[in-house]
């Protein structure tokens, strides 16, 4: 499933300021800034789908995936924004399954979802078809369609709740680490 930002971007031309100011935000990669925004604003725009589309987007490219509920419910009108609700709810499925698989030891093995270029969709597919073992908590995983690149998969247990941690590898390099509650 790929993203769609069309809905956004036809909103930008047709709506209001707030998804057009929200929108240039997000083409300067201030996606937190966008999720944060977006969530204040979100009661005044939530009939907009561009918006809507927008807001979702931002959280998902922040980690912020537990904002995409909302988004997921209110998607409903057109196919692409049927689209975007379906593209967000596999994404927020996978991580619910992923964390009820490292803090439950729930067998996710048997589970088949969409699959996405997002690191998140990435490791719960490789995670789920490969079943492998930690070694000292961490979870080695390579991915199979680059072999420069790895990502350890592991769970910071500091806090009360325990979080997901993804770190994205490339060439032994850490290019990225994604926190997800």
């Amino acid at each position: 499933m790929r993203p769609l930002l069309l809905l956004a971007l036809l909103g930008v031309l047709l709506y209001g300021s707030d998804t057009a100011r929200l929108y240039n935000l997000y083409n300067k990669g201030e996606y937190e800034r966008v999720c944060d925004e977006g969530f204040h604003l979100f009661s005044k725009n939530r009939k907009e789908e561009a918006f809507v589309a927008l807001y979702g987007y931002a959280c998902l490219n922040s980690d912020l995936l537990d904002r995409l509920a909302t988004p997921i419910v209110m998607l409903k009108r057109t196919p692409d924004a049927r689209k975007n609700a379906a593209y967000f709810s596999a994404i927020l499925m996978k991580k619910k399954l992923l964390y009820h698989a490292l803090v439950d030891g729930y067998d996710i093995s048997h589970v088949v979802l969409p699959a996405s270029t997002h690191i998140l969709s990435k490791v719960f597919d490789i995670f789920a078809q490969t079943s492998p073992t930690p070694i000292e908590g961490i979870y080695t995983l390579q991915d199979p369609q680059e072999p420069k690149q790895n990502y350890k998969l592991y769970l910071d247990t500091q806090e009360e709740l325990p979080k997901i941690i993804i770190e994205s590898y490339r060439d032994a390099m850490l290019i990225k680490r994604h926190i997800y509650w």
